[in-house]
């Protein structure tokens, strides 16, 4: 470590030095020639780079199709939500919140599920009540994602308005987007008073609230000769037999 002597101390990179100020003092160092990283630490970096990859994927999706303003911890706490399973397990982000201080389940006290048959279902349930809010704007964002071409392939939005006053009996949203990828359902939900947005800063609130993988399904190929052939013992002809292969796939 060695003092800036200079009338212009920099701070940052300057060819092999580094200029950094500690205490009111400028410093310099000179890189290290070479930078030795662990097996576990390469690793890490891998899982890193995967889940900041795919949650900038995620995030691209929803890009302009959300009326919240996601605060600007959303980006490092999707990473990180993804990180332990470098990004393959995306069931992971179900519950994530585009806005950290309100999530939909001050709305909703009873949670939305997807069925298999690609409904999103929000039960029926006693709408809290609010002073400021007695309107609420539902909207499902349901987004299909190719992690493996790294590509939003469709999205499809619907938006219901809720009088929150009134008896809710319950919705139901088809989200059963087409194409192949994994299906990304994002609830937002914002309080209304008189078909007006509240001026409440928690009156918005977008979570993702399920995450479908790719189905697989069996493909069949042209049929693998055996090659021992069965023969007919009724006509002595004999038949080449044969079993197809079946493989999945998205």
């Amino acid at each position: 470590m060695a003092t800036q002597n200079t009338p212009f101390p920099f701070i940052g990179k300057l060819g092999n030095l580094i200029g950094y100020r500690r205490n009111k003092k400028y410093f310099l160092r000179s890189m290290p020639e070479i930078v030795r990283q662990t097996r576990a630490t390469r690793r890490a970096a891998q899982r890193f780079g995967m889940a900041s990859k795919k949650g900038a994927l995620i995030r691209s999706a929803f890009y302009g199709k959300l009326d919240v303003r996601a605060d600007t911890s959303h980006i490092n706490r999707l990473t990180k939500a993804l990180i332990p399973s470098a990004g393959n397990n995306t069931k992971n982000i179900i519950g994530f919140r585009f806005n950290k201080h309100t999530g939909t389940d001050r709305f909703f006290a009873l949670a939305p599920r997807l069925s298999a048959d690609g409904i999103l279902h929000i039960p029926s349930q006693t709408l809290p009540a609010f002073k400021d809010i007695n309107m609420l704007e539902v909207k499902v964002i349901a987004t299909r994602i190719s992690f493996a071409t790294h590509q939003v392939v469709n999205t499809q939005s619907d938006v219901l308005i809720i009088d929150s006053r009134k008896s809710f009996s319950g919705a139901s949203f088809s989200v059963d987007v087409p194409g192949k990828g994994t299906l990304v359902v994002t609830l937002q939900v914002r309080g209304l008073k008189d078909n007006l947005p509240s001026g409440n800063g928690r009156s918005l609130a977008a979570d993702i609230v399920a995450v479908q993988p790719p189905q697989t399904g069996q493909v069949f190929h042209k049929p693998a000769y055996l090659q021992h052939p069965i023969s007919n013992e009724t006509s002595n002809t004999v038949y080449p037999h044969f079993l197809p292969f079946v493989i999945q796939r998205e």
